[in-house]
């Protein structure tokens, strides 16, 4: 069975991007880039609402070309391109890079997908993690707390049903003063 982690760059008041959809506050160090790539090279399934795959499709796939572009930057680019992906869209008519589009109900998808993948699966993007996590499929929640506050925007968490209990596996502050905190859904 999958282990389904949400994990996303945050402000320290709760939000993935600021009011207009920004998130040029959350740009990552070296080092936390890094811990990223690493992250997203375990990940054997990653789940994209449409804004997020647009955004990432967007950029990744021709990030390579870039002459500018570091080793990480490189690095990244052909991780996010070779990772097995499905993206959940209504709109999209097609996509690339090694994704499949899925029109279905999310709790009901994610909850079959975990069923079927060994190994870490990653839901990317709030919007389509919003019924995921109120509907309690996740595993493990990466929060990187950026040294950032935005005064409101998209929030990292849902309006929940219930509390959700939380259990501290690891806390790690980079250079650049983002703290990364991961927790495992406590279920007893």
């Amino acid at each position: 069975m999958g282990k389904l982690i949400y994990g996303f760059n945050v402000s320290v008041d709760g939000y993935i991007a600021d009011a207009q959809g920004n998130i040029d506050w959350s740009d990552p160090s070296e080092e936390l880039h890094q811990y990223w790539n690493d992250f997203e090279r375990e990940t054997a399934l990653a789940l994209y609402g449409r804004r997020l795959y647009d955004l990432m499709s967007a950029y990744w796939p021709t990030a390579d070309q870039d002459p500018d572009a570091s080793p990480i930057i490189l690095d990244f680019a052909q991780i996010w391109c070779n990772m097995p992906k499905v993206v959940f869209s209504n709109t999209l008519e097609s996509v690339d890079w090694n994704s499949r589009l899925e029109r279905g109900d999310p709790v009901e998808v994610v909850t079959r997908l975990k069923a079927e993948t060994d190994g870490q699966m990653e839901v990317a993007g709030a919007t389509l993690a919003a019924p995921i996590v109120q509907a309690g499929l996740v595993d493990e929640y990466r929060i990187v707390l950026a040294p950032t506050a935005v005064g409101g925007g998209i929030p990292f968490f849902p309006t929940l049903p219930s509390w959700i209990a939380l259990r501290l596996l690891e806390n790690r502050t980079f250079p650049c003063g983002t703290v990364l905190l991961r927790y495992e859904a406590k279920r007893d």
